[in-house]
This record gives structure tokens, sequence and C-alpha cells, in this order.
């Protein structure tokens, strides 16, 4: 007699709430990898990064860097946010397609200056140095599509994607 309630090695398990197993990821990593393109030729750098409740991603850099020079010139962007795995451990990962832009006129009471404090004990010199013309600077990412590799809880491994309703 064949038990229902008892999933067989070979029916697909799969994971119930994309956009849930994402927000629960993305506190667990700091570092995203950030791939932009200039003149058909593909770079990819990475950024500690922070998000906001619409899973907009945030992070700071150097104008002077190429990431940020390839930006001003396409705002076409696509990274990557994973956890360094074991060999052996179960892996997830979040990968992401959107359009990134420079903030300006960044001050205390923007969410991304907040949530760097917040995620990363920094204070207001980070506001300082935004303000000098060769200081870090804000940069916002909007993300068009979410895509949601994993292993922890699908069987076998499966990549997910979430599509917002915002198309840029």
């Amino acid at each position: 007699m064949h038990d229902t309630n008892t999933a067989s090695p070979y029916d697909p398990v799969m994971v119930a709430d994309v956009e849930k197993a994402i927000r629960e990821y993305l506190p667990q990593v700091i570092h995203l990898s950030l791939a932009t393109a200039s003149e058909d030729r593909p770079w990819i750098c990475e950024v500690h990064f922070v998000f906001d409740e619409q899973l907009n991603l945030y992070f700071r850099s150097l104008p002077s860097r190429r990431h940020s020079r390839e930006i001003e010139a396409n705002a076409r962007v696509a990274g990557n946010i994973v956890a360094q795995h074991a060999i052996g451990q179960k892996e997830r990962g979040v990968s992401f397609e959107g359009r990134a832009e420079l903030l300006v006129n960044v001050g205390a009471d923007h969410v991304a200056y907040r949530l760097y404090c917040e995620r990363f004990g920094t204070d207001e010199a980070i506001l300082d140095e935004a303000a000098t013309e060769d200081g870090h600077k804000f940069y916002k990412i909007t993300v068009e599509t979410f895509y949601l590799f994993d292993r922890v809880e699908s069987t076998p491994s499966r990549k997910y994607e979430l599509a917002w309703p915002r198309r840029i």
C-alpha cells in the first residue's frame, strides 16, 4: 500500500512562497555582486548593500569606480546575492535584474542612510563624505525581477522567478 502522505524521492518539493524566502535570505548576506556593462564589455564587482520594504537595493560607491561610471552611461544592471556555502551544504541564492541610479541630496531622513546606519553601525560621517566631490555616493537599484535558486527546500534544486509588477 502506498502512503500518500510521504513524498517519494521522485516527487518534486517546491518553495511555497518565493518572496518570503527572498525576504528571509537577504538579511543573512551583506555583499552583492553587481554586474554592469559598457560598449559590449561586462564588469562585475562586490558592494555592501541594504534593502528596503519594497526590496529596493542600496549601496555606496565612489563615482570614479568603473561600475559607477558604467551605471551613469547604462542604468541596466544585474547581480546576485549569495552566501558562501560549504561542500555538501544545501545552496540558496538570489539573483536580480533592474535599474541602478545615483541618489542625490541624501540626508539624515533618507531611507538609504537610515538603513546603512542600522545594518552597518555607521553614522553621519558617511553623509559628510557623500557631500564631498570625491566621496562615496549612495546608489539605488530598483529591481525588476528577482530569481531564487534553491536547494534548501526544493527537491530537486530549482530556480524560481519573482517578477515584480514594475517593468523598467
